[in-house]
Protein backbone atom coordinates (compact mmCIF):
# COMPACT_ATOMS: atom_id res chain seq x y z
CA UNK A 1 0.00 0.00 0.00
CA UNK A 2 2.78 2.27 0.88
CA UNK A 3 4.81 2.01 -2.21
CA UNK A 4 1.85 1.90 -4.33
CA UNK A 5 0.85 5.79 -3.08
CA UNK A 6 4.15 7.06 -3.34
CA UNK A 7 3.66 5.95 -7.00
CA UNK A 8 0.98 8.12 -7.37
CA UNK A 9 2.97 11.82 -6.80
CA UNK A 10 5.85 10.74 -9.14
CA UNK A 11 7.44 12.83 -11.18
CA UNK A 12 6.61 13.62 -15.03
CA UNK A 13 9.65 12.16 -17.11
CA UNK A 14 9.71 15.60 -19.35
CA UNK A 15 8.76 17.78 -17.39
CA UNK A 16 9.15 17.11 -14.03
CA UNK A 17 5.94 17.97 -13.20
CA UNK A 18 4.88 16.52 -9.14
CA UNK A 19 1.00 16.28 -10.54
CA UNK A 20 0.22 13.53 -12.88
CA UNK A 21 -0.27 15.53 -16.47
CA UNK A 22 -3.97 15.23 -17.91
CA UNK A 23 -4.06 14.12 -21.24
CA UNK A 24 -7.26 15.18 -22.85
CA UNK A 25 -6.59 14.28 -26.15
CA UNK A 26 -9.16 11.79 -27.88
CA UNK A 27 -6.44 10.41 -30.85
CA UNK A 28 -2.64 10.16 -31.38
CA UNK A 29 -1.00 10.05 -33.70
CA UNK A 30 0.90 7.07 -35.74
CA UNK A 31 4.45 7.80 -37.17
CA UNK A 32 4.12 5.12 -39.74
CA UNK A 33 2.03 2.00 -40.86
CA UNK A 34 2.18 -0.72 -37.89
CA UNK A 35 3.12 1.48 -35.50
CA UNK A 36 2.00 2.60 -32.16
CA UNK A 37 2.87 5.04 -29.12
CA UNK A 38 0.42 2.00 -27.42
CA UNK A 39 -2.06 4.84 -27.21
CA UNK A 40 -4.49 4.97 -30.47
CA UNK A 41 -8.20 5.76 -29.26
CA UNK A 42 -9.17 7.46 -25.49
CA UNK A 43 -11.78 4.92 -24.91
CA UNK A 44 -9.61 2.20 -25.30
CA UNK A 45 -6.44 3.67 -23.18
CA UNK A 46 -5.24 7.06 -22.51
CA UNK A 47 -2.39 7.90 -20.15
CA UNK A 48 -4.00 9.47 -17.46
CA UNK A 49 -6.31 6.50 -16.90
CA UNK A 50 -3.90 4.35 -17.39
CA UNK A 51 -1.98 5.71 -14.51
CA UNK A 52 -4.57 5.85 -12.28
CA UNK A 53 -5.48 2.40 -13.50
CA UNK A 54 -1.94 1.21 -12.73
CA UNK A 55 -1.64 2.82 -9.42
CA UNK A 56 -5.07 1.32 -8.31
CA UNK A 57 -4.06 -1.82 -9.44
CA UNK A 58 -0.65 -1.83 -6.89
CA UNK A 59 -2.93 -0.87 -4.03
CA UNK A 60 -5.77 -3.74 -4.45
CA UNK A 61 -3.10 -6.43 -5.23
CA UNK A 62 -3.95 -7.07 -8.70
CA UNK A 63 -2.76 -6.94 -11.95
CA UNK A 64 -5.54 -5.42 -13.93
CA UNK A 65 -7.69 -2.29 -13.00
CA UNK A 66 -10.65 -0.58 -15.55
CA UNK A 67 -11.94 3.16 -14.23
CA UNK A 68 -15.58 3.27 -14.94
CA UNK A 69 -18.05 6.13 -15.31
CA UNK A 70 -19.62 5.67 -12.25
CA UNK A 71 -19.74 2.92 -9.43
CA UNK A 72 -22.98 1.54 -11.42
CA UNK A 73 -21.01 1.19 -14.48
CA UNK A 74 -18.42 -0.79 -12.63
CA UNK A 75 -20.97 -3.06 -11.38
CA UNK A 76 -22.83 -3.49 -14.57
CA UNK A 77 -18.96 -4.15 -16.50
CA UNK A 78 -18.93 -7.33 -14.19
CA UNK A 79 -22.49 -8.37 -15.33
CA UNK A 80 -21.25 -8.85 -18.50
CA UNK A 81 -19.22 -11.98 -17.26
CA UNK A 82 -22.63 -13.78 -17.16
CA UNK A 83 -25.47 -15.27 -19.40
CA UNK A 84 -29.11 -15.96 -18.94
CA UNK A 85 -29.74 -18.76 -16.70
CA UNK A 86 -26.61 -18.52 -14.92
CA UNK A 87 -27.13 -17.72 -11.06
CA UNK A 88 -25.53 -15.30 -8.35
CA UNK A 89 -25.77 -15.27 -4.70
CA UNK A 90 -25.98 -11.89 -3.47
CA UNK A 91 -25.64 -9.88 0.05
CA UNK A 92 -29.07 -9.65 1.56
CA UNK A 93 -28.38 -6.37 2.47
CA UNK A 94 -26.84 -4.10 0.07
CA UNK A 95 -27.05 -0.99 -2.15
CA UNK A 96 -30.55 -0.15 -3.55
CA UNK A 97 -28.72 0.62 -6.81
CA UNK A 98 -27.68 -2.39 -7.39
CA UNK A 99 -30.58 -4.47 -6.64
CA UNK A 100 -32.48 -1.90 -8.84
CA UNK A 101 -29.56 -2.92 -11.82
CA UNK A 102 -29.93 -7.04 -10.91
CA UNK A 103 -33.55 -6.63 -11.00
CA UNK A 104 -33.07 -5.52 -14.73
CA UNK A 105 -30.78 -8.12 -15.79
CA UNK A 106 -33.63 -10.59 -14.46
CA UNK A 107 -35.91 -9.74 -15.91
CA UNK A 108 -34.35 -8.15 -19.36
CA UNK A 109 -31.24 -11.19 -19.54
CA UNK A 110 -32.33 -14.08 -17.48
CA UNK A 111 -29.75 -13.76 -14.96
CA UNK A 112 -31.11 -15.10 -11.75
CA UNK A 113 -30.14 -13.11 -8.68
CA UNK A 114 -30.61 -15.31 -5.27
CA UNK A 115 -30.29 -12.61 -1.99
CA UNK A 116 -28.60 -14.96 1.24
CA UNK A 117 -27.08 -14.39 4.62
CA UNK A 118 -23.54 -14.39 3.83
CA UNK A 119 -22.89 -15.72 7.32
CA UNK A 120 -24.72 -18.24 7.31
CA UNK A 121 -22.81 -21.09 6.00
CA UNK A 122 -25.51 -23.66 5.69
CA UNK A 123 -27.57 -21.53 4.10
CA UNK A 124 -25.12 -20.40 1.57
CA UNK A 125 -24.35 -24.20 0.89
CA UNK A 126 -27.70 -25.23 0.16
CA UNK A 127 -28.44 -22.49 -2.36
CA UNK A 128 -25.64 -23.31 -4.84
CA UNK A 129 -27.26 -25.19 -7.66
CA UNK A 130 -25.78 -26.00 -11.03
CA UNK A 131 -26.00 -23.10 -12.21
CA UNK A 132 -24.50 -21.00 -9.65
CA UNK A 133 -21.46 -18.76 -10.54
CA UNK A 134 -20.59 -16.24 -8.49
CA UNK A 135 -20.95 -14.95 -4.88
CA UNK A 136 -22.24 -11.10 -5.10
CA UNK A 137 -20.56 -9.99 -1.51
CA UNK A 138 -20.62 -6.52 0.56
CA UNK A 139 -18.67 -6.88 3.08
CA UNK A 140 -20.39 -4.49 4.85
CA UNK A 141 -23.61 -4.16 4.08
CA UNK A 142 -25.38 -1.03 3.03
CA UNK A 143 -27.26 0.47 4.94
CA UNK A 144 -27.82 -2.09 8.16
CA UNK A 145 -23.71 -2.45 8.01
CA UNK A 146 -23.64 -6.09 8.99
CA UNK A 147 -19.74 -7.13 8.31
CA UNK A 148 -19.55 -10.92 6.72
CA UNK A 149 -16.43 -13.14 7.28
CA UNK A 150 -15.05 -13.33 3.53
CA UNK A 151 -12.42 -16.85 4.94
CA UNK A 152 -14.94 -19.52 4.89
CA UNK A 153 -16.65 -17.99 1.66
CA UNK A 154 -13.29 -18.19 -0.53
CA UNK A 155 -12.77 -21.42 0.63
CA UNK A 156 -16.33 -22.62 -0.54
CA UNK A 157 -16.00 -20.49 -3.54
CA UNK A 158 -12.37 -21.99 -4.56
CA UNK A 159 -13.73 -25.72 -3.96
CA UNK A 160 -17.40 -25.23 -6.22
CA UNK A 161 -14.90 -23.29 -8.91
CA UNK A 162 -17.13 -20.36 -8.36
CA UNK A 163 -16.26 -16.43 -8.87
CA UNK A 164 -16.32 -14.06 -5.74
CA UNK A 165 -17.44 -10.42 -6.76
CA UNK A 166 -16.50 -8.04 -3.64
CA UNK A 167 -17.72 -4.85 -3.47
CA UNK A 168 -15.48 -2.86 -1.37
CA UNK A 169 -16.55 0.63 -1.48
CA UNK A 170 -17.02 1.25 1.91
CA UNK A 171 -13.44 -0.30 2.97
CA UNK A 172 -11.09 0.82 0.28
CA UNK A 173 -7.77 -1.00 -0.53
CA UNK A 174 -6.75 0.81 2.90
CA UNK A 175 -8.61 -1.22 4.82
CA UNK A 176 -9.36 -4.46 3.16
CA UNK A 177 -7.15 -5.97 -0.13
CA UNK A 178 -9.83 -8.93 -0.91
CA UNK A 179 -7.57 -9.94 -3.95
CA UNK A 180 -5.07 -11.04 -1.67
CA UNK A 181 -6.83 -12.91 0.53
CA UNK A 182 -8.66 -14.68 -2.32
CA UNK A 183 -11.67 -12.61 -4.30
CA UNK A 184 -11.56 -12.82 -7.95
CA UNK A 185 -12.97 -9.68 -8.72
CA UNK A 186 -13.18 -6.10 -6.22
CA UNK A 187 -14.93 -3.22 -7.42
CA UNK A 188 -16.08 0.10 -5.79
CA UNK A 189 -18.02 3.24 -6.49
CA UNK A 190 -15.25 5.64 -6.83
CA UNK A 191 -17.03 8.35 -5.93
CA UNK A 192 -16.75 7.48 -2.68
CA UNK A 193 -13.70 7.16 -0.36
CA UNK A 194 -11.61 6.96 -3.47
CA UNK A 195 -12.69 10.35 -4.64
CA UNK A 196 -13.15 12.01 -1.48
CA UNK A 197 -14.31 14.62 -2.05
CA UNK A 198 -17.59 14.46 -3.69
CA UNK A 199 -16.91 16.03 -7.01
CA UNK A 200 -16.14 13.23 -8.97
CA UNK A 201 -18.43 10.18 -10.30
CA UNK A 202 -16.32 7.11 -10.89
CA UNK A 203 -15.96 3.44 -10.72
CA UNK A 204 -12.90 1.27 -10.43
CA UNK A 205 -13.11 -2.26 -11.09
CA UNK A 206 -9.56 -4.68 -10.49
CA UNK A 207 -8.41 -8.70 -11.25
CA UNK A 208 -5.16 -10.83 -10.82
CA UNK A 209 -6.57 -13.11 -13.38
CA UNK A 210 -5.78 -13.02 -16.97
CA UNK A 211 -8.19 -14.44 -18.17
CA UNK A 212 -11.03 -11.93 -16.35
CA UNK A 213 -7.70 -9.33 -17.23
CA UNK A 214 -8.82 -9.52 -21.33
CA UNK A 215 -12.72 -9.99 -20.87
CA UNK A 216 -13.23 -7.35 -18.63
CA UNK A 217 -10.76 -5.26 -20.40
CA UNK A 218 -12.69 -6.29 -24.37
CA UNK A 219 -16.03 -5.20 -22.70
CA UNK A 220 -14.65 -1.80 -21.17
CA UNK A 221 -13.79 -0.94 -24.61
CA UNK A 222 -17.00 -1.94 -26.83
CA UNK A 223 -19.11 -0.06 -24.30
CA UNK A 224 -17.35 2.61 -23.46
CA UNK A 225 -18.14 4.26 -19.81
CA UNK A 226 -14.65 4.53 -19.45
CA UNK A 227 -13.47 7.18 -17.34
CA UNK A 228 -12.48 11.12 -18.58
CA UNK A 229 -9.34 12.01 -18.46
CA UNK A 230 -9.88 14.96 -16.03
CA UNK A 231 -11.76 12.23 -13.54
CA UNK A 232 -8.81 10.05 -13.49
CA UNK A 233 -6.88 13.02 -12.45
CA UNK A 234 -9.03 13.92 -9.80
CA UNK A 235 -9.16 10.30 -8.35
CA UNK A 236 -5.23 10.19 -8.20
CA UNK A 237 -5.81 13.45 -6.12
CA UNK A 238 -7.77 11.56 -4.10
CA UNK A 239 -5.54 8.85 -3.32
CA UNK A 240 -2.98 10.91 -2.54
CA UNK A 241 -4.94 11.60 1.16
CA UNK A 242 -7.59 8.27 1.09
CA UNK A 243 -5.02 6.83 4.18
CA UNK A 244 -5.44 10.24 6.02
CA UNK A 245 -9.50 10.70 5.54
CA UNK A 246 -10.08 7.34 5.82
CA UNK A 247 -8.56 7.24 9.82
CA UNK A 248 -9.63 10.39 10.99
CA UNK A 249 -13.03 9.71 9.77
CA UNK A 250 -13.30 5.56 10.93
CA UNK A 251 -12.14 7.10 14.54
CA UNK A 252 -15.15 10.07 14.42
CA UNK A 253 -17.29 7.14 13.56
CA UNK A 254 -16.41 4.91 16.23
CA UNK A 255 -16.73 8.11 18.47
CA UNK A 256 -19.75 8.55 17.21
CA UNK A 257 -21.11 4.97 17.47
CA UNK A 258 -20.18 4.48 21.37
CA UNK A 259 -21.93 8.17 21.82
CA UNK A 260 -25.07 7.36 20.65
CA UNK A 261 -25.66 3.67 22.04
CA UNK A 262 -27.25 4.70 25.02
CA UNK A 263 -29.39 8.49 24.16
CA UNK A 264 -32.57 8.45 24.02
CA UNK A 265 -33.59 9.13 20.45
CA UNK A 266 -31.71 5.66 19.43
CA UNK A 267 -33.29 2.68 19.36
CA UNK A 268 -30.38 1.16 17.22
CA UNK A 269 -27.05 1.43 16.72
CA UNK A 270 -25.70 -0.12 13.06
CA UNK A 271 -21.98 -0.21 13.09
CA UNK A 272 -19.38 -2.85 12.04
CA UNK A 273 -16.19 -1.64 13.97
CA UNK A 274 -14.56 -0.40 11.33
CA UNK A 275 -14.72 2.47 8.24
CA UNK A 276 -16.79 5.66 8.22
CA UNK A 277 -20.10 4.27 7.85
CA UNK A 278 -22.36 3.82 10.65
CA UNK A 279 -26.40 3.82 10.62
CA UNK A 280 -28.82 4.71 13.72
CA UNK A 281 -32.57 3.72 13.91
CA UNK A 282 -34.61 6.27 15.50
CA UNK A 283 -36.82 5.22 18.08
CA UNK A 284 -40.62 5.88 17.43
CA UNK A 285 -40.72 8.93 19.61
CA UNK A 286 -38.47 10.59 17.07
CA UNK A 287 -39.23 11.87 13.73
CA UNK A 288 -36.39 11.69 10.45
CA UNK A 289 -37.94 14.66 8.48
CA UNK A 290 -37.55 17.48 11.17
CA UNK A 291 -34.13 15.94 12.43
CA UNK A 292 -32.43 16.12 8.86
CA UNK A 293 -34.26 19.68 8.25
CA UNK A 294 -32.40 21.09 11.67
CA UNK A 295 -28.46 20.20 11.01
CA UNK A 296 -26.09 22.45 10.55
CA UNK A 297 -22.82 21.00 10.13
CA UNK A 298 -23.94 17.51 8.84
CA UNK A 299 -25.39 17.56 5.07
CA UNK A 300 -28.82 15.71 4.43
CA UNK A 301 -27.53 14.46 0.84
CA UNK A 302 -27.90 10.62 -0.78
CA UNK A 303 -24.00 10.20 -0.87
CA UNK A 304 -20.71 8.81 1.49
CA UNK A 305 -17.14 8.93 1.69
CA UNK A 306 -16.43 12.53 1.23
CA UNK A 307 -14.79 14.80 3.54
CA UNK A 308 -18.27 15.96 5.06
CA UNK A 309 -20.56 13.92 7.07
CA UNK A 310 -23.69 13.28 4.70
CA UNK A 311 -26.48 11.74 6.43
CA UNK A 312 -29.24 9.85 4.05
CA UNK A 313 -32.55 8.87 4.12
CA UNK A 314 -32.58 5.19 2.73
CA UNK A 315 -36.18 4.18 2.73
CA UNK A 316 -36.84 7.66 0.04
CA UNK A 317 -32.99 7.76 -1.52
CA UNK A 318 -30.98 5.20 -1.95
CA UNK A 319 -33.33 2.30 -1.78
CA UNK A 320 -36.34 4.44 -3.27
CA UNK A 321 -36.83 1.79 -6.04
CA UNK A 322 -36.95 -1.21 -3.84
CA UNK A 323 -40.79 -2.81 -3.40
CA UNK A 324 -41.91 -2.22 0.06
CA UNK A 325 -41.99 -5.61 1.07
CA UNK A 326 -38.13 -6.22 0.64
CA UNK A 327 -37.49 -2.78 2.39
CA UNK A 328 -39.33 -4.15 5.11
CA UNK A 329 -37.74 -8.07 5.43
CA UNK A 330 -34.21 -5.55 5.46
CA UNK A 331 -35.38 -2.94 8.54
CA UNK A 332 -34.83 -0.38 5.92
CA UNK A 333 -37.55 1.84 7.34
CA UNK A 334 -38.69 5.24 8.10
CA UNK A 335 -37.06 5.45 11.25
CA UNK A 336 -33.37 4.43 9.52
CA UNK A 337 -30.78 6.95 8.86
CA UNK A 338 -27.16 6.32 7.45
CA UNK A 339 -24.11 8.12 8.33
CA UNK A 340 -21.18 8.90 6.01
CA UNK A 341 -19.32 10.33 8.83
CA UNK A 342 -16.58 13.07 7.29
CA UNK A 343 -13.23 14.48 8.65
CA UNK A 344 -14.80 17.45 10.54
CA UNK A 345 -13.89 18.19 14.51
CA UNK A 346 -16.00 15.33 15.95
CA UNK A 347 -17.68 17.36 18.62
CA UNK A 348 -18.85 19.22 15.79
CA UNK A 349 -20.42 16.23 14.19
CA UNK A 350 -21.96 15.05 17.55
CA UNK A 351 -23.13 18.27 19.19
CA UNK A 352 -24.77 19.10 15.56
CA UNK A 353 -26.84 15.25 15.73
CA UNK A 354 -27.70 15.99 19.16
CA UNK A 355 -29.17 19.42 18.23
CA UNK A 356 -31.20 18.01 15.78
CA UNK A 357 -32.54 15.24 17.63
CA UNK A 358 -33.71 17.68 20.02
CA UNK A 359 -35.83 19.14 17.37
CA UNK A 360 -37.11 15.46 16.05
CA UNK A 361 -38.58 14.60 19.16
CA UNK A 362 -42.80 14.06 18.89
CA UNK A 363 -44.58 16.39 21.56
CA UNK A 364 -47.38 15.07 22.93
CA UNK A 365 -51.18 16.53 23.05
CA UNK A 366 -51.87 18.53 25.75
Amino acid sequence: MKTALAQISRTDDVTGATSNPIYLATAYAHAKLGESTGFDYTRTKNPTRSHFEEVFARLEGGKYSFATASGMAAIQLVCNLFKPADEILVSFDLYGGTFRLFDYYAEQYGVCFKYIDFNNIEEVTNSITDNTRAFFIEPISNPLMTAVDLTPLYAIASERHLLTIIDNTFLTPYLSTPLKDGADIVLHSATKYISGHNDVLAGVVTVNDETLGEQLGQFHNMIGATLSPFDSYLLLRGLKTLHLRIERSSDNARRLAQAFESHEAVQEVLYAGESGMLSLRLNNNYKVGPFLEQLKVCIFAESLGGTETFITFPYTQTHVDMPEEEKQKRGIDEQLIRISVGIEDYNDIEQDIIQALKHAAVKEAV
